[in-house]
């Protein structure tokens, strides 16, 4: 029997109920060829006692009094509508007194109109992902047949809108969309998508402990020797303009009406906030990734067996969270920043972004420093004086899109 004890502090599990499979085969999707690093003959879903042996544990591993689920894949609507059923009632059988939270990202092809009563009346935050407008869009998303996906997506979106379901969307950020920042914002805008997120996409090809275990992209940065970028990641300077021109816009007409992770994240780094989304934080360590078959990983880019910590069904999520390795997994952020980082007038911003970009070379030739770092120091620049402004707005305790004003 595993003793459950509570872990030291909140942390996030990213659970993939049916692993790395999808209804969709993404060009750039890095997650589809996780599938090889399972026996051919894996059955790639949590059954009913994995489901309910790990809700139970992960709200009493759980230190607050909230506790919030995350369900992604692959394609987690893959699992079935029962499947959520039942992990809903688990939930409420094991929460004690806890205020459970569900959040489930999708593709959205596969969302009818039993799945969003569900999420409805089971008060889900539902994720989109969706890339702009159509010709952008099923540029690299597509399905197993290679035809678009766009018209099945928007579809999903209605769905979610018709049945009143709380959505957000997220946008990966590659080599086509990114030389469109206004096109793709208005559209997600045009969509009715209010919270949006902006993910850069950035892959490398295989190297030579990818290929051993039979993958086509890299490992993370420690474990590779440098191979060069896919063709549809974004390039740096791409990913600093469109963030760059995406922000000018939402500065002075969309403050407070919508909300940019990204943005926020920021505006909260200007006032001093402590974390922020895991890429910006000083430290990883608390956001965790889950296969079907209860490993438990130090990350969702870090999915090898290098990274794999244990097993939820055989260790307590504390050894795994609060251990040694995830220990030095999470310190390593922030004892690895080259030193012009270390310099730099944004690193309370930044902190040097995620370890998975950090595969570039430092001014003076150090190794450690993010692919994205022109592109990130580019809009931090351009976006300080009005987050000076809106930092200030805040601190005198008058409304933050008061800036549209003093901006127009």
């Amino acid at each position: 029997m595993i003793a459950n004890a509570r872990a030291q502090a909140p942390f996030h599990i990213m659970t993939k109920p049916m692993g790395p499979l999808c209804n969709l085969d993404c060009s750039y999707c890095f997650y589809l060829e996780k599938a090889r690093l399972f026996p051919k003959n894996e059955r790639f879903r949590m059954n009913d006692a994995q489901l309910e042996t790990y809700i139970k544990n992960y709200i009493e591993a759980q230190p607050g009094p909230q506790v919030s689920f995350a369900w992604q894949g692959g394609e987690p609507t893959l699992a079935g509508l029962d499947f959520f059923k039942k992990a809903v009632a688990f939930q409420k059988k094991y929460a004690a007194g806890k205020q459970i939270e569900n959040a489930l990202q999708t593709n959205g092809t596969l969302l009818d109109d039993a799945f969003c009563q569900f999420f409805h009346e089971a008060d889900f935050l539902v994720g989109i992902s969706i890339d702009g407008p159509k010709e952008l869009h099923d540029y690299y998303r597509v399905d197993r047949k290679g035809q678009p996906t766009y018209d099945q997506v928007v579809r999903g979106i209605r769905l979610c809108q018709k049945h009143k379901v709380e959505f957000n969307t997220l946008t990966v950020v590659n080599r086509q969309n990114a030389e469109h920042p206004l096109k793709v914002y208005r559209h997600l805008r045009e969509l009715g998508s209010k919270f949006i997120q902006f993910i850069p996409l950035v892959e490398r090809a295989a190297d030579t402990a990818s290929e051993k275990l039979g993958l086509s992209l890299a490992h993370p940065p420690e474990m590779s020797d440098g191979p060069q970028v896919t063709e549809w990641s974004v390039t740096a300077k791409q990913y600093g303009n469109f963030l760059s021109t995406i922000f000018d816009r939402w500065v002075s007409r969309d403050v407070g009406e919508v909300y940019i992770q990204l943005f926020d994240g920021t505006l909260g780094k200007w006032l001093g906030v402590p974390g922020g989304t895991c890429t910006t934080a000083e430290t990883c360590g608390r956001a965790l990734a889950m296969e079907h078959n209860g490993d438990v990983y130090a990350c969702d880019h870090y999915v090898y067996p290098h990274y794999r910590l244990g097993n939820v069904f055989e260790d307590s999520l504390k050894s795994l969270v609060d251990g040694p390795r995830m220990r030095a997994f999470g310190e390593a952020k922030r004892a690895n920043l080259p030193k012009q980082c270390k310099a730099c007038r944004y690193r309370f911003a930044c902190n040097g972004d995620c370890p998975k970009h950090r595969f570039a070379q430092s001014r003076d030739g150090e190794k450690g420093l993010s692919y994205l770092c022109e592109g990130l120091y580019h809009f931090f620049e351009h976006s300080a004086p009005a987050m000076q402004q809106m930092a200030e707005l805040y601190r005198q305790q008058r409304p933050v899109p008061e800036i549209m004003q003093r901006i127009r």
